[in-house]
């Protein structure tokens, strides 16, 4: 019997392989990890993301948080967010901190770093409307400079809003006096990010899960 019930979620796993990138033994081991989280439920909240110990004083918790239940990250065809997400969701999201491999050839490498760049983009995009404005830039920039303790928030926010202002210039450099910018569009992310190399250097630790070696982690929390 226990290799009849085995089956079927081999056969799953073997699905998600093709579907986010993953091995067999690097899904086996985020469905660990996922089950810890979940404390063995067939979803994760909000709440089960929050007691995450080594997410405590990251300074965009928050936004990194509402990244996984952001519908846009999981592949789906529609913008908004879950409220909870089952495993399936939760690897999609996590694929996109998935390095290249010594394998990866160049077109694949570059698909890769567009989907890391389009998640950044949507963490900033808190309202999915495909720009990201002075108060979403101003609330990321304020959040990582106030609560580093490095100044207050008044500092960080007159840095925000120079930091748009020159994006501003840069993608619209004809811009009369008064006119609106309406903010950072994925195409200018783009070009603003272009010379930063983000395809191996965006992974992340904070689920207990080193995403370029992905072993599991005891749970800490």
């Amino acid at each position: 019997m226990g290799g009849s019930q085995a089956r079927p979620e081999q056969n799953q796993y073997q699905d998600l392989v093709h579907k986010t990138g993953f091995s067999l033994e690097q899904i086996k081991n985020l469905h660990k990890r996922f089950r810890q989280l979940s404390e063995n439920e067939e979803t994760i909240s909000r709440e089960n993301l929050e007691s995450v110990v080594s997410l405590a004083n990251n300074p965009i918790k928050k936004q990194i948080i509402e990244a996984f239940f952001d519908k846009r990250n999981q592949g789906q065809d529609e913008a908004g967010s879950s409220q909870e997400i089952g495993f399936e969701q939760f690897l999609k999201v996590m694929a996109h901190f998935r390095p290249p491999t010594l394998k990866t050839s160049p077109e694949e490498r570059e698909a890769m770093r567009k989907e890391k760049l389009r998640f950044l983009f949507n963490m900033h995009d808190t309202d999915s409307d495909g720009t990201i404005t002075l108060a979403e830039y101003r609330t990321v920039v304020e959040e990582l400079l106030s609560r580093s303790g490095t100044m207050g928030r008044e500092a960080a926010r007159a840095i925000a809003d120079a930091a748009m202002l020159e994006v501003a210039s840069t993608n619209v450099p004809h811009m009369a006096p008064d006119d609106f910018y309406e903010g950072i569009t994925f195409e200018h992310f783009e070009q603003i990010l272009k010379g930063l190399e983000m395809e191996s250097r965006m992974h992340i630790r904070f689920l207990d899960v080193d995403t370029t070696t992905m072993h599991c982690g005891k749970s800490t929390s």
